[in-house]
């Protein structure tokens, strides 16, 4: 359904109390709002923080290897030099880039989704799969929380923590995705605050060992917010952690730079109980193209950036995290 149309089904099933599935892509024109008793588990599975549809006794027996075949770094530092034109000009101060790499497994992606440990994992239709850390809202008693997640580094790195929390580039980089969010909700929360800036998070692989830098940003909704949880949602979409800042002139030139569709990826999965609603950003994604697999991944681009170091980020978030 339409932007519009997910708006509304949202705002009536939240007024009513009944629970419901959200799923949104990059753009927000392919949406599906689906009552959680009429989601079928031959077609979507799902797991919101431990609330899902699947049995959770289920093992999966299969190893989860990828191997990747990521653009030439000649061709991202085309794409990457077209970003910080437009920087330079002034049209964009942050852009988060991404691009998509074929991969190798022989896992099929729902053994992806039962293998792959994460706060938000979603399998749809045998054509996607999520498996991420990124929280992008929470609602519950009429407070409002974004926790942005801005900034990777290899922990394994000697120092790895205190050079990511000391690095200009990604203080700056953080701090412009923590302003965008901060207004976004102002839009429709009041006493809007940044409770915890630029605190880390550990994520471990069979392959990779990252800490990841995120921030809790709160705020208050009027007491009838259910009946606009819709509206809500959708002001703050797509994810300003995944475009970039000012947000509406950095999706244009992303149209124009990336060179191909998103899709579903660093569109949003959400679920309402009745009464909350908790939702993550689709990062960390696998998509089915005829009988190739597609990760697809990417980072934000500042002044500060340099061309290597952001191929390298790209290429180091296409993992599986494991149990």
């Amino acid at each position: 359904m339409n932007k519009t149309a997910a708006i509304q089904q949202i705002n009536s099933l939240a007024a009513s109390g009944t629970p419901f599935l959200l799923i949104a892509d990059f753009k927000c024109e392919k949406n599906h709002v689906l009552p959680v008793d009429q989601i079928d588990p031959d077609k979507v599975l799902f797991d919101i923080n431990g609330v899902g549809n699947f049995d959770l006794r289920h093992e999966n027996g299969t190893a989860i290897k990828l191997k990747s075949s990521p653009i030439s770094f000649a061709d991202f530092q085309y794409k990457y030099n077209q970003v910080h034109r437009e920087i330079a000009k002034g049209n964009t101060y942050l852009l988060n880039l991404t691009q998509p790499t074929p991969i190798f497994s022989s896992a099929s992606l729902k053994d992806i989704f039962y293998g792959s440990k994460a706060k938000y994992k979603l399998w749809f239709e045998d054509q996607f799969v999520v498996f991420s850390p990124e929280i992008f809202i929470k609602i519950s008693n009429h407070k409002i929380s974004s926790f942005p997640m801005k900034g990777t580094i290899d922990a394994d790195l000697p120092n790895a923590a205190k050079t990511i929390l000391a690095s200009d580039k990604e203080m700056a980089e953080h701090a412009t995705i923590v302003d965008l969010i901060r207004n976004d909700m102002s839009q429709y929360a009041e006493k809007v605050e940044v409770e915890d800036f630029r605190y880390l998070d550990e994520i471990k692989t069979s392959e990779k060992h990252l800490l990841q830098v995120s921030s809790k940003i709160t705020g208050e909704l009027r007491k009838d917010y259910l009946k606009n949880l819709g509206d809500i949602i959708y002001s703050l979409l797509p994810a300003g952690s995944i475009c970039g800042a000012p947000k509406a002139k950095t999706l244009d030139i992303i149209e124009e730079v990336e060179g191909y569709d998103r899709g579903y990826y660093t569109g949003v999965v959400g679920y309402f109980d009745g009464q909350n609603f908790d939702s993550g950003v689709m990062i960390r994604y696998i998509e089915k193209q005829g009988e190739q697999l597609i990760y697809k991944s990417g980072g934000g681009i500042h002044f500060l950036s340099e061309a290597q170091a952001e191929y390298q980020e790209m290429i180091d978030k296409v993992y599986v995290p494991v149990h």
